[in-house]
């Protein structure tokens, strides 16, 4: 009686003799298995290096580059570093197999090989490996959602921070201690509703930052929330913001809060490395079909060298962090939120000095349903 299959899983099976190759990759078919084929070392390694597999069942001797030959290359290249390879051999040299181990095999199976130990050993070593990739999964999943309230946190408690601080100041303004206290309470709001939202996706066990379904807002709606929200932390650090819109109220296919998440990222990189400028939100239409969010600011712009890299995680305006909370995600989250939206986030020098960061989304359908 043959072993079951516990996990389908695809496998590279190498050898230099075709009724080799046969014989393993029909019985490997006729149980689930995804069985790819090479006969020589150059094939395998240009097959695993366009489709990785879960496994590689290689023959250790082979003419021009054998198995060992061939177990070195792919320990030298990233990709297949931990795909488990097991040897077929019809050598019995203990030093030999003990070499094989020594160079990264897994296992080994001599050769003429009873179909169910075959079977067996690639079970337990598939199953394994496709178990170590869940849990790796998992693990980079758990960690992305860390980062992900612990970013997405920062402005909404940064914007109570600033609120209380002025309250707390003798000097306050009395007429202005409503919209601090408003400021507290919105803020918190959104916070608890960042929270609400990632529980609410854990128990789904759906992604992030997809672009609500249905959803729009009117970016008219936006910019007005914006300037409410950041007109006076602006004030405060000696900045001044405009909102500008004119005649034009674009409506967008992307939930309303997702967006100004996006915005708000855009402003605090602005209140950080461009201070004592002026900040400008604008509104304008893209290509047919597309609307675009301008954040623009008269600071010092982005080098060069860095607008290479600035969309990419962990990568920080400067290596000086204005308030030492800065995690490198803001501007790679904030591209990867528009582009699950159907849109795109660049960045551009703006003419007379200063940054400009444009958000382009798509306009929305008719039927769609507005969420601010």
């Amino acid at each position: 009686m043959t072993t079951p299959v516990i996990t389908p899983g695809r496998i590279l099976v190498v050898d230099d003799q075709p009724a080799n190759l046969r014989v393993v990759s029909a019985l490997l078919a006729r149980h689930g298995y995804e069985a790819i084929v090479a006969s020589n070392g150059d094939e395998a390694l240009a097959i695993a290096s366009e489709h990785v597999p879960d496994l590689m069942l290689l023959d250790m001797m082979m003419p021009g580059m054998d198995g060992f030959a061939l177990l070195g290359h792919i320990k030298q290249r990233l990709p297949l570093l931990r795909v488990p390879v097991v040897f077929l051999t019809a050598v019995q040299d203990r030093d030999l197999l003990l070499r094989a181990f020594d160079a990264g095999a897994v296992d080994y199976v001599t050769k003429p090989f009873m179909p169910e130990e075959l079977l067996a050993r690639v079970n337990a070593h598939v199953g394994l490996k496709l178990a170590r990739d869940r849990l790796e999964r998992v693990a980079r999943e758990r960690q992305e959602l860390v980062n992900l309230v612990a970013h997405d946190l920062k402005n909404p408690l940064s914007s109570v921070l600033f609120a209380s601080d002025m309250l707390l100041n003798e000097d306050v303004r009395r007429e202005r201690i409503p919209r601090y206290l408003q400021m507290i309470q919105d803020s918190a709001k959104d916070a608890l509703g960042y929270i609400r939202r990632y529980l609410e996706i854990q128990a789904d066990g759906a992604r992030r930052h997809v672009d609500g379904g249905n959803a729009c807002v009117p970016l008219r709606e936006v910019l007005a929330w914006l300037g409410g929200r950041y007109e006076l932390q602006l004030e405060g650090r000696g900045m001044r913001l405009h909102v500008r819109v004119g005649e034009q109220d674009g409506l967008v296919a992307i939930d309303g809060l997702v967006l100004r998440q996006v915005a708000e990222n855009l402003i605090s990189n602005a209140m950080k490395y461009a201070p004592e400028s002026e900040v400008e939100l604008s509104i304008r239409s893209s290509s047919p079909g597309f609307w675009q969010l301008l954040v623009e600011d008269r600071g010092p712009g982005i080098p060069p060298n860095l607008q290479r890299e600035l969309f990419k995680p962990f990568v920080r305006l400067s290596d000086g962090d204005p308030d030492g909370m800065s995690s490198g995600l803001g501007l790679s989250l904030a591209r990867q939120i528009v582009a699950n939206a159907g849109g795109h986030l660049w960045y551009e020098d703006r003419d007379g000095g200063g940054a400009r960061f444009i958000v382009e989304l798509p306009e929305a359908r008719a039927g769609d349903n507005e969420i601010a």
